[in-house]
């Protein structure tokens, strides 16, 4: 049946069962080569490198809203952003600060799902 399928048919029943959760897809995400806690919490000491840093995190938020209309964050302060990230980063200080924005997402979207990563 998939032989006889068109591209964009094949295309469109992919896009479909990604957005139903039945294949979860690793989220890429595009930003510095260091993205680690760590580096979230040095920056701390560098306003422009955190200057930087939060100015990414808007845009991914800003991405997520383009991407998904229907479940948009709501606006929020450069301070909310920032005390949401120190708060992941202290809990996970191992992690990455990327992952800290994608939960941002998550929960100021209301969709409140587990990152597949």
């Amino acid at each position: 049946m998939l032989n006889r399928m068109s591209a964009l048919s094949r295309s469109f029943l992919l896009a479909a069962l990604m957005v139903t959760g039945a294949i979860a897809a690793p989220v890429k995400t595009m930003g510095f080569d260091d993205m680690s806690c760590r580096a979230w919490v040095k920056s701390k000491d560098d306003a422009e490198q955190r200057k930087i840093y939060l100015a990414w995190i808007r845009g991914l938020l800003t991405g997520h809203n383009y991407a998904n209309q229907s479940q948009q964050v709501s606006a929020m302060s450069t301070g909310t952003v920032e005390n949401f990230v120190d708060r992941y980063c202290v809990e996970k200080p191992q992690g990455e600060f990327s992952d800290a924005a994608l939960r941002m997402s998550d929960k100021f979207s209301g969709r409140n799902e587990a990152i597949t990563k």
